[in-house]
């Protein structure tokens, strides 16, 4: 009864979105209020139905309902419940069901919170938003039905994959989806302003807040995803340049520059067509993303399906949606005029090389990526593209981000000094080449990587600490500090971020730089050194866990005399899927993580044991930290002042 009444809600919601397609859209070309103001019930609804459907099937998978067919082949009554919670979203069709839900949440956030903006754009707005969701809903309900019942239902499930079965993975997809769908309402608002052929700075406002909320969730959970890579799979990288991980990754650079293009628009009314078309390009290539994950035309570990006749539906989606917006961007562009005019030394120029380098480095990982596809349907050929040349493409251009980055907040708008930056910027300057000599001086070999790492780290981070202290102002130091407290927290949410930014930059470098591995065939009181440590393998066992068999090993960590940890490593096996796992055993610290992963037992005795010194490895996910908590920080404050701008709009300017 309950999966017949989810399934019943989600034709219905698919209805309502139809007729806010269509009602709303007419209405605003008609100046018809009554009609444009369907869109925000219909919105509302839309979300409460869909909702509703997946609290349906999240039900199923806690009871463990078996006679539903999804339920049926991603769960199990041995699961721990977090597990079956998160298996409703560990497969095609309940993760589509939890992107449907995001995307109708976000257009009924846009009907509750959207009052301030004028009544036509809000309708096209919602009729833009509902049209995606038409074309979700239909790939939904007609190709991955999540309530698709069984003749004779099972007495048990098939289990959800192992590799899913981690807190990291639990919450890694809803964030990466707050982020993928987030970026539909910037696409909204920007086919909406291409209808009604008009970009100003109000609407560089009410993008931002969108933008920046989507740009927060892809931080997150591209930082969750790189976090379980480290630890679970064994290999003990962060970064893999895996196609799922690059499908995430695209979408969070094209929002970041997205995110700096609308501040110019805002400020300057500049870089209109420009912003128009990263907001298209940003929800393209989310869709991408969606494409690449369920198709199964490119390998990865993290792919839901492998089906490439519903990935050719979402390609035909993303055909429609990203050539419809970009013909009718072809057609408004004439009207798209710029209005701000800046000299060449100024911060709409340094926020123009901004957005080149993040755009050409989007570039550069799409191409990494596709290219192995494009070879084999037109060459014939099989490739390979890994690492290596992501490492050498990329590279370049995140460093010219840095480099550029604390140059162009210092930067005045309209007309800046390089001489005013340079004395403001010059002492941090000083300090991170500094640093980047004396870490060159005292590492261990010749590599480049950590001296240039640092000098970046120090540089981005230091840069933002100039920002803020620059607005204190040139009073005495206790002004100073009290006009600091009270920047507005936008302010503070940019320094935080770039704060973010210096860090990761760092840890990355140092962690590939100054790493240390050991891989070894160990036998039980065996003794060996790593760097500093000494590791011991004191202990192997065979264990049973509630839906797993494990070989738990204990490695004792010695550092000197005295010791300061024991490890638990294990290789678990899940019976009902067939499919072992790795448990990495990590002391994490501030400055290294110690990493043990244990192995195989090999034919002449002793186990396969490998081990890790990772520098500062932690700093690369409290880099991530920060950069959200920029985001959240200038969120906070950037929904008042959208708020209080759109009001005071609405109060000066007659309804049409």
């Amino acid at each position: 009864m309950w999966n017949e009444l989810g399934h019943f809600a989600l034709i219905l919601a698919f209805c309502i979105a139809i007729v806010q397609m269509i009602v709303p859209l007419v209405g605003a070309q008609r100046g018809n209020m009554r009609w444009m103001a369907l869109a925000e019930p219909a919105a509302t609804m839309q979300f409460l139905l869909t909702a509703f459907a997946f609290a349906v099937l999240t039900r199923a998978f806690v009871v463990s309902d078996f006679s539903l067919q999804l339920v049926y082949l991603n769960s199990h009554t041995d699961k721990p419940m977090l597990y079956k919670v998160s298996g409703v979203w560990g497969n095609h069709e309940g993760s589509m069901l939890l992107w449907m839900v995001i995307l109708t949440l976000f257009g009924a956030f846009a009907a509750w919170f959207g009052g301030g903006l004028p009544a036509k754009l809000r309708a096209r707005v919602l009729a833009v938003q509902a049209s995606i969701a038409v074309a979700f809903f239909a790939f939904v309900i007609f190709t991955s039905n999540p309530f698709i019942r069984l003749e004779l239902p099972p007495l048990n499930g098939r289990d959800l994959n192992p590799l899913l079965q981690d807190p990291g993975l639990a919450f890694h997809p809803p964030f990466l989806y707050l982020g993928y769908v987030g970026l539909s309402m910037s696409f909204s608002f920007a086919v909406a302003a291409l209808i009604e052929g008009r970009v100003d700075a109000a609407w560089g406002r009410w993008v931002r807040p969108w933008t920046l909320s989507a740009w927060m969730f892809l931080t997150v959970g591209i930082a969750l995803g790189s976090w379980w890579a480290y630890y679970e799979l064994g290999w003990g990288g962060f970064w893999f340049w895996d196609p799922v991980e690059n499908a995430s990754f695209m979408p969070w650079l094209i929002s970041a520059a997205l995110l700096h293009s609308a501040i110019v628009v805002e400020k300057r009314e500049a870089l209109k067509s420009w912003t128009i078309l990263l907001a298209i390009l940003a929800f393209g290539f989310s869709l991408l993303g969606a494409f690449i994950v369920r198709s199964g035309v490119l390998t990865s570990v993290h792919a839901f399906a492998n089906d490439p006749e519903r990935g050719m539906l979402i390609l035909i989606i993303l055909a429609i949606f990203l050539g419809g917006a970009l013909t009718l961007f072809a057609a408004r562009a004439g009207a798209l005029e710029a209005k701000g005019v800046f000299s060449t030394v100024s911060r709409e120029s340094a926020l123009v090389l901004n957005n080149i380098l993040l755009a050409v480095s989007c570039f550069v990982v799409f191409l990494g990526t596709i290219w192995p596809l494009v070879a084999e349907l037109l060459f014939d050929r099989s490739l390979s593209v890994g690492p290596p040349f992501f490492d050498a493409a990329f590279t370049p251009f995140m460093v010219g981000l840095a480099i550029i980055l604390p140059i162009g907040s210092i930067l005045a708008w309209k007309r800046g000094t390089l001489g005013r930056s340079a004395k403001v910027l010059g002492g941090w300057l000083m300090l991170a080449v500094a640093l980047a000599a004396l870490t060159y001086a005292v590492q261990s070999g010749n590599s480049a990587l950590g001296p240039i790492g640092v000098a970046l780290g120090v540089w981005v981070v230091g840069g933002a600490l100039a920002d803020i202290w620059m607005r204190s102002g040139r009073a005495g130091w206790s002004d100073r500090l009290r006009r600091i407290a009270r920047l507005p927290r936008a302010d503070w949410g940019k320094a935080v971020a770039h704060i973010g930014m210096g860090v990761t930059i760092f840890g990355i470098a140092a962690m590939l730089a100054w790493e240390r591995e050991d891989i070894r065939v160990a036998d039980l009181g065996d003794r060996w050194d790593v760097g500093r440590f000494a590791f011991q393998l004191d202990d192997v066992r065979q264990l049973e866990g509630p839906n797993y068999l494990t070989t738990l090993a204990e490695i004792s960590v010695w550092r000197g005399d005295r010791q300061v940890s024991v490890l638990t490593p294990e290789k678990r096996f899940y019976p009902v899927a067939r499919m072992p796992t790795t448990e990495a055993a990590i002391r994490n610290g501030i400055l290294r993580d110690l990493y043990v992963v244990i192995g195989d037992p090999q034919e002449n005795g002793g186990w396969a044991v490998r081990v890790y010194i990772k520098p500062f490895a932690n700093w690369i996910w409290g880099g991530a930290i920060l950069m959200a908590l920029g985001g959240c920080l200038s969120l906070s404050d950037r929904r008042l002042r959208v708020g209080a701008a759109a009001s005071k709009q609405a109060r000066a300017v007659p309804a049409e």
